[in-house]
């Protein structure tokens, strides 16, 4: 029988435990810096930016006035559109983009297409890899109404043009399918990784019980592919969410105020020494994103998908 005088205290089993782990911390410490410099630091100041004055904010001595700046934003109508439209976007591009990487992973997946595969792997992932500046003024210039591809090769076919980012009406649309040109590869990519780890025994035996396409689908695929859906969902939410750069580059947040989502309206507001409303938009929109991401995550893990 141990006694309390023969087991061991708590700090010869912690100097134990961190022995048998020391690899692990010595390559985890640099970027855990990184994280906390980089990532955490800035978070932090501009949640403390957010409670002062903006004409103070970056002063050694600023000047804080509570929640002043989050009043201010939450009654301010053009926020209240921006959130709404970044809402109503991110739904939207979440549900395509996945949707479209799940069959195209499935397509690729497929026995029949066992030596091309890699030709349409390659075509699908290289936009990941490509600078998303650079691929969004590609974008920019083949939604031209003057020398637009897009356009051109519509003419050339007999039908009608598409209005692109120039019109109220077609600029979501416009922007979406660059998001997706960009995005898509890679949420193909952890679709294909899943599939490659499901267990055939259970398809073959949805065969021998003659089970359709749709019930085998989503009987026995779809509740193995639970990781993949949830790491690229909470992934695509984030994304879109603090949709910025496609913004930035193509639209400007126009035509009007058709594109002009929180994390564009932040930065017009930031770009305009409004640093208190600024970081107190950016707050707000991290903040969503968090709560949502941990929703999303949760209700992926307690959900049944049998």
């Amino acid at each position: 029988m141990t006694t309390r005088a023969n087991a061991p205290s708590v700090s010869v089993l912690a100097r134990r435990w961190l022995g048998e782990n020391a690899t692990f911390y010595l390559f985890a410490a640099p970027f855990a810096a990184l994280t906390i410099v980089m990532g955490l630091w800035p978070i932090a100041l501009s949640i403390q930016t957010s409670f002062t004055e903006s004409y103070t904010a970056l002063s050694p001595q600023p000047t804080y006035v509570g929640f002043a700046n989050y009043i201010e934003v939450f009654g301010d109508p053009v926020f209240t559109k921006s959130a709404w439209l970044t809402l109503r976007y991110t739904v939207l591009a979440v549900v395509l983009n996945l949707v479209i990487a799940l069959f195209y992973a499935m397509f690729l997946s497929s026995v029949l297409l066992s030596r091309g595969a890699w030709i349409f792997k390659l075509c699908c992932f290289l936009p990941v890899v490509t600078p998303d500046v650079a691929g969004y003024i590609v974008w920019k210039w083949m939604y031209s109404g003057d020398f637009g591809a897009v356009n051109a090769a519509l003419t050339a076919l007999g039908l009608p043009e598409f209005g692109g980012v120039s019109q109220v009406s077609t600029v979501t649309l416009a922007i979406l399918i660059a998001e997706m040109w960009y995005h898509v590869g890679f949420y193909v990519v952890i679709f294909l990784a899943n599939f490659a780890m499901l267990d055939r025994t259970l398809d073959e035996a949805a065969h021998l019980d003659k089970a359709g396409f749709w019930r085998k689908f989503t009987r026995v695929t779809l509740p193995q592919l639970r990781p993949a859906i949830t790491i690229n969902s909470i992934y695509a939410l984030i994304q879109f969410l603090k949709t910025f750069t496609v913004v930035v580059v193509i639209t400007k947040g126009g035509p009007g105020t058709a594109t002009n989502f929180v994390s564009y309206y932040a930065y017009r507001q930031f770009d305009q020494a409004q640093y208190g409303t600024a970081t107190a938009m950016a707050t707000i929109l991290f903040s969503v994103i968090m709560v949502l991401a941990f929703a999303l995550y949760w209700y992926n893990q307690r959900r049944d998908w049998r």
